[in-house]
């Protein structure tokens, strides 16, 4: 390695553990024996960029020649890669907490609407809101995200369904994107739901996205990837499969809003080669074994399942039968407004038993694969120096705490940006 007159090497540690998360397999179950967990190590660093991660000790020796700075750590930390949450929706305006009321009371979801809530409450209070207000809402929620150790985020449009609002939604997102640490990563879901004030039906709305909108997000580069979500009350199977392989041929990666409530989605994603299907409350062994055999990413919304008191994504059979099992937040102001990805996966890990490896994986490098962004969600040479640590002296203790253990240390792009040591 070459010495650098001003010299950007630095080694952090020594940690008392560190969870690397590499050479894990992208499908199918893990052991925590699978875990590469190195002891009393230290992790080098080259601007944002991982160099090398060993006994820290070793890599000591290293740093003379490097003209390198050392941080040292006098207590017991556990280092893992930050956090990766791949589905969200934290972009909008109003809330939706009369409507949790409501439905724990036990309104179902058609009262709810009928009263003036559900999915078109936000809708109208997203559209009414300045590009200004989004931007702060979204400040404030992705910094909340950083904080507690997710270092990469997707973020959704969709609560606005018309040209104008959805671009304003994507604008927002960019501009968040483009002065905070935090990486977030736009999808359009503009197919959210057949907005109630277009004056045609549902396949004609599809086609003015098509048209109108997803050229539009591409000349201005506010996306890179296309969501719709197929149900009932939404986009049918046959409106959907058109649709996303025309948004697919105009070069945008496809993520599916899939059997959330019932079926039909998960085979739709399969079929239009999505990098993945998300939710899967309602997939049965049937959808299972499909998405097992194919390569799009099965991602579990427990934040989702958690809000409105239904089951969860079947992920231990995921697993078992060799799927890649992805685990989100699903941050939004319905049916998940807690955002909370540390303590739902760790939740959502003991309800589906999944061994801490899975789990730990499903918020890290499986949820990068889910995202396409395979630079990070381990940490290993030539990877994003994107990492959390955690004050404890054994990673189990991680998700024994569920959630209530956070990273007293987060670095994004090598660069600490919470200390609260």
């Amino acid at each position: 390695m070459e010495t650098l007159k001003k010299s950007r090497y630095r080694l952090i540690g020594p940690f008392t553990q560190v969870l690397t998360m590499d050479h894990l397999p992208l499908k199918g179950a893990l052991a925590d024996e699978d875990l590469e967990v190195i002891y009393q190590a230290g992790i080098l660093i080259n601007g944002d960029k991982i160099v090398e991660i060993g006994d820290f000790i070793e890599l000591e020796k290293e740093i003379p020649a490097l003209n390198g700075a050392i941080e040292y750590l006098e207590e017991d930390y556990v280092l893992m890669p930050g956090l990766v949450d791949s589905h969200t929706h934290i972009c909008f305006g109003g809330s939706r907490a009369r409507d949790y009321a409501m439905r724990v009371a036990g309104k179902s979801y058609l009262e709810i609407a009928r009263s003036g809530g559900g999915i078109w409450d936000t809708v109208t209070k997203t559209r009414e809101a300045s590009l200004e207000s989004l931007k702060d809402g979204i400040n404030k929620r992705a910094h909340r995200l950083l904080k507690e150790g997710v270092t990469t985020c997707e973020v959704k449009s969709g609560y606005a369904l018309n040209v104008v609002g959805e671009i304003k939604m994507l604008h927002a997102i960019k501009e968040v994107n483009d002065s905070n640490p935090i990486d977030l990563i736009s999808t359009c879901l503009a197919a959210h739901m057949p907005p109630k004030d277009f004056n045609g039906v549902p396949e004609e709305y599809l086609q003015q996205i098509l048209e109108v909108l997803l050229p539009e997000v591409k000349k201005q580069e506010l996306a890179k990837r296309v969501d719709i979500f197929i149900e009932e009350s939404a986009f049918s199977t046959d409106e959907a499969v058109p649709y996303l392989k025309a948004a697919k041929e105009m070069g945008f990666s496809i993520t599916v809003h899939a059997d959330q409530f019932s079926t039909g989605g998960s085979e739709v994603a399969i079929e239009v080669g999505a990098v993945s299907a998300d939710h899967l409350e309602a997939s049965s062994e049937n959808e299972i074994e499909l998405l097992a055999m194919s390569d799009v990413v099965a991602t579990a919304l427990p934040g989702a399942s958690l809000g409105l008191g239904c089951a969860f994504t079947p992920g231990r059979k995921l697993l078992d039968h060799g799927g890649c099992l992805a685990i989100a937040s699903d941050w939004n102001p319905g049916s998940a407004p807690m955002g909370d990805l540390l303590m739902q996966a760790a939740v959502y890990g003991a309800v589906e038993k999944l061994s801490m490896a899975e789990t730990l994986a499903g918020i890290t490098v499986r949820a990068a694969h889910a995202l396409e962004v395979e630079d990070r969600g381990v940490l290993s040479s030539g990877k994003i120096a994107d990492f959390i640590a955690f004050p404890t002296h054994d990673f189990r203790e991680i998700l024994y705490q569920q959630g209530k253990l956070k990273p007293s240390m987060v670095w994004k792009n090598g660069k600490l940006v919470k200390s609260e040591k």
